[in-house]
């Protein structure tokens, strides 16, 4: 498994673009088959069920006129468990949403992505955007498999005007924040929201990530989700015991609610942060956001250069698609100044286009997501997009766990290793 390091220039010379993925129910059998554009309709299997990147999404579709483009979109942990099955099945879709990095590299050893290297070529759509972006597209082989059309980034998010009723600021130290805890705690507020209950139990491997590249840096991080190191190391249980620190101020209710849940909490002030991807935006009434604003994870050892999660999203094309000409047609379309504009001014505007002639939404929001990111040393993705879909759910049983019962720590580590052991096996 190849993991590419990310630096802080090439990185922003050419993030950002269209939208993490959004989602429609319906079928996953390919497209219609035609000898020309006007008779072929492409399938687009999209993960983003939210409204406003769904109906983002549709908006760019129906902006499209080189061939007919069905949408179908499936909720986001149906699509991650149904991927493997539509690559692999004799009839896949065309074109589906997913991630850039690891995660893409382990469906294209597997024979299962189209390649695309033509678009990264000569005048290619994607010639012009950063080396960064392309070594995120690009598989074990050398070749290029993925269409990178936005990026976004993590943070602690809140509501200005609940932290303005409370009192309080936003913290710049580990030890601020958990000041700001036993505040908010006094309050009667639940200072941290999770939402990693339900189906996106994924929503912790935000803290275990950011601990880590806090604490051993990205370059460890990366190996460790390759298998180059073990999850019972040391280094390891160091994450967990600065992440024991916080934990009396999670919600009660963190592994419960689903991060669309937590998302009311917080807004409703409930809970007072939340670390969460801008995806959640998407879950919150439009007339919430310009009263968001978040803070970044503090630095724990200034000798450790710093890091930040940027997650790159787009599309990759199924190898078995009988109309290449207008998937890559298609996938060029998405790469496009206009398309992404199109896709982030339908949508809650809190991703970052790819394309580096495309404008973004301009907010404050933004504009202070660019900076934190310029200012990064080095750029991650998140734990799946680091490692494959097939390692997330030991994440997932292990963290989960830990909140649950942090005094199990040792056995939760032993048994993260067997159970990364098997996924590295197969």
């Amino acid at each position: 498994m190849v993991h590419s390091e990310l630096s802080r220039r090439g990185f922003l010379a050419g993030l950002g673009g269209l939208g993490a993925a959004t989602i429609l129910g319906g079928c996953a059998t390919g497209s219609s088959s035609g000898s020309d554009s006007n008779s072929t309709t492409l399938t687009v299997q999209s993960s983003l069920s939210d409204a406003d990147p769904k109906a983002a999404l549709t908006k760019v579709v129906a902006d499209y006129t080189k061939s007919k483009v069905t949408l179908n979109t499936i909720a986001i942990e149906s699509f991650r468990a149904q991927l493997p099955t539509y690559l692999n099945s004799g009839n896949p879709p065309d074109v589906l949403t997913w991630y850039a990095g690891s995660v893409a590299r382990d469906y294209a050893s597997k024979g299962f992505l189209l390649d695309v290297s033509d678009l990264w070529t000569g005048s290619g759509a994607c010639a012009g955007f950063s080396p960064a972006l392309k070594q995120l597209s690009t598989a074990a082989d050398g070749k290029q498999i993925f269409v990178p059309t936005s990026y976004y980034w993590w943070g602690f998010f809140y509501r200005k005007s609940n932290f303005a009723k409370w009192g309080v600021t936003a913290p710049t130290s580990w030890s601020g924040l958990l000041e700001l805890c036993r505040t908010l705690q006094a309050k009667g507020v639940a200072p941290i929201g999770l939402g990693a209950g339900g189906n996106t139990p994924w929503v912790a491997s935000s803290w275990f990530d950011y601990l880590n590249i806090r604490i051993n840096g990205a370059p460890y991080h990366r190996e460790l989700l390759a298998g180059q190191s073990r999850f019972d190391d040391p280094r390891v249980a160091k994450v967990f015991d600065q992440w024991r620190t916080a934990l009396p101020y999670f919600d009660p209710q963190g592994t419960a609610l689903t991060f669309q849940e937590a998302t009311t909490s917080l807004l409703q002030g409930r809970t007072g942060m939340m670390l969460i991807g801008t995806f959640f935006a998407d879950a919150a009434p439009k007339d919430t956001i310009p009263d968001l604003d978040f803070f970044q994870f503090p630095v724990l050892d200034a000798s450790v250069p710093l890091a930040e999660e940027g997650p790159t999203d787009g599309f990759f094309a199924s190898s078995r698609t009988a109309h290449r000409a207008d998937v890559l047609a298609w996938m060029k379309y998405a790469a496009t100044a206009p398309a992404q504009e199109l896709y982030i001014q339908n949508s809650s505007g809190t991703v970052l286009p790819t394309n580096p002639g495309a404008r973004d939404s301009g907010t404050p929001l933004v504009t202070k997501a660019r900076t934190m990111l310029a200012e990064a040393k080095e750029i991650t993705q998140f734990f799946n997009r680091d490692s494959s879909d097939a390692l997330q759910p030991t994440a997932d049983a292990a963290l989960v766990r830990y909140i649950q019962k942090p005094t199990e720590l040792s056995s939760i580590l032993t048994d993260w290793q067997a159970a990364a052991e098997k996924v590295f096996a197969s």
